[in-house]
């Protein structure tokens, strides 16, 4: 069986938008707990308002510039505290619409709708299902596209009611994952990932897979069919979780062998279209697609680079995450991931540009969790400095900086199109690491053992050289192992050999 497609375009008809092969789409957003938000926000808000009288300050107003160096004061309970790390229905239109480019689609027209709750039977509601009917009848639309996940009751009647095909949320990234997938692994996974969330669906895809009639003799076959659809997937499904498993112990057996000589990883971990392909190939001249749509890159990328201190590192490229990730897809993409899961350090890059960037940040560190790679050490890398304006490249300094006073961790800002802040970068990952951590030394070294020599130029940093005769005294800084390795030329202070 081949894998699923959700019914897009294939990648031959096109990525772009304007395309005439690509398919016409509706979008309808779902904007759910209306009354809810409301009332915490005006219950956030009022109890902001009682703890400034109660600091001595007008609701609203500025706290006082008191305290060490002006540092910001954190507010209570604020409603901008949740405000900040959650997309409002117009941003969150916004990324589905580029969702939608990135899957070769056009968009026909957007419906935005907005309930308390959602309705059981189709989400939206009998009211806007007339509304959308007519709107993809009235605009030729080849399917409706919701910005939610669907229930197959849901699915099933929303199919009933339109005039063309009904996708949800989860079919759209799977799709893009689909027409991105270059590697037989990427492939894999993505199958796997379209077959178990196809599985549990099987009765709720409308007249296009169901075999059930309404007439005698019609229900047995039907079972019949349905049993045997659900039998064939799950064979599959079990045949692909056979291949994957070859491939993380093959990817096992590559770290083991990367393991022998101690070259830490630090892997790429951000929001999709945050830009971490282009800061791959920034640091390491590599030539991996780089692309404005999301999901450009499922296969994970690993190249050397040199440090300042002349160690060296495996950088890792990985897949990009988006909020609601389906579960399904971080399960399939394990073994992939798992460069994330080994690596000793992780750049989080994040947009500096985007105008929900905390929701973002909250979204990765949510994947994370899933991945139980929260806690590992991590760098802040805000990029795409260049496309912000004078005074929030001021702003975001200052911000920096305070951190940096007050013993926080800072961030390090970078544009990875114009290699601004890279340096800095590369110095941020050196303080970071320490699985082979630097060490200071002074070695003397016979003139003749030119490879001991080559070594020491080649991976350490050489703060002053004399020579005494035959010998060559250094003092030098690198990697505790190789140190080790030439432990017979290091000269041993008095401190050390009374220790």
């Amino acid at each position: 069986m081949s894998g699923v497609q959700s019914g897009l375009p294939s990648p031959a008809a096109g990525a772009g938008g304007g395309d005439q092969s690509s398919e016409r789409a509706v979008l309808v957003g779902v904007d759910l707990g209306v009354r809810a938000r409301a009332n915490r926000a005006g219950q956030a808000a009022a109890r902001l308002a009682a703890s400034s009288i109660s600091e001595g300050l007008e609701p609203g107003g500025d706290a006082p510039s008191s305290g060490p160096e002006n540092f910001p004061r954190t507010p209570g309970p604020s409603i901008q505290a949740s405000a900040s790390t959650a997309l409002d229905a117009d941003e969150s239109m916004a990324e589905f619409r580029e969702l939608v480019l990135s899957a070769g689609g056009q968009v026909a027209a957007e419906i935005m709708q907005r309930r308390a709750r959602p309705d059981p039977a189709t989400l939206i509601g009998a009211g806007k299902v007339e509304e959308i009917a007519g709107v993809a009848a009235s605009t030729n639309a080849d399917l409706v596209l919701f910005d939610h996940d669907l229930s197959p009751t849901q699915l099933r009647n929303l199919e009933a009611a339109l005039p063309c095909r009904v996708l949800d949320r989860t079919q759209l990234i799977l799709d893009i994952f689909a027409r991105h997938a270059r590697t037989r692994e990427g492939q894999l996974q993505v199958e796997l990932a379209q077959l178990e969330y196809m599985l549990p669906r099987l009765t709720g895809k409308g007249k296009a897979m169901s075999q059930l009639g309404g007439g005698i003799g019609t229900r047995g076959p039907g079972e019949t069919k349905l049993e045997t659809d659900r039998r064939r997937i799950q064979a599959r499904i079990d045949h692909l979780k056979g291949e994957l498993e070859s491939v993380r112990s093959v990817r096992k057996q590559q770290r083991q062998r990367r393991e022998a000589v101690p070259v830490p990883t630090v892997a790429l971990v951000g929001y999709t279209n945050a830009g971490k392909s282009t800061l791959f190939n920034r640091l390491t001249g590599a030539q991996v697609l780089q692309s404005p749509r999301m999901f450009a890159t499922l296969d994970p990328k690993l190249r050397a680079i040199e440090l300042p201190s002349k160690r060296k590192i495996l950088l890792s490229d990985t897949v990009g995450f988006i909020r609601n990730l389906p579960h399904t897809l971080v399960t399939s993409f394990r073994a992939t991931l798992e460069e994330v899961a080994q690596a000793e350090v992780l750049l989080h890059i994040r947009d500096a540009a985007s105008t929900y960037g905390e929701e973002q940040k909250a979204q990765v560190e949510k994947v994370l969790g899933e991945l139980d790679s929260l806690a590992k050490p991590r760098i802040e890398v805000l990029n795409k400095i260049d496309l912000l304006d004078a005074h929030e490249r001021e702003g975001l300094q200052e911000k920096q900086a305070l951190l940096e006073r007050h013993g926080a961790v800072g961030e390090v800002s970078v544009s990875a199109r114009t290699g601004e802040g890279t340096d800095a970068l590369l110095k941020a990952i050196d303080a970071a690491l320490h699985s082979d951590p630097l060490v200071e030394a002074e070695l003397r070294v016979p003139q003749h053992e030119g490879a001991a020599l080559a070594a020491i130029e080649g991976g350490m940093i050489v703060h002053s050289r004399e020579y005494e005769g035959n010998l060559v005294r250094l003092k030098v800084s690198g990697p505790a192992s190789l140190i080790g390795r030439l432990r017979k030329f290091r000269v041993r202070r008095d401190s050390e050999l009374t220790s």
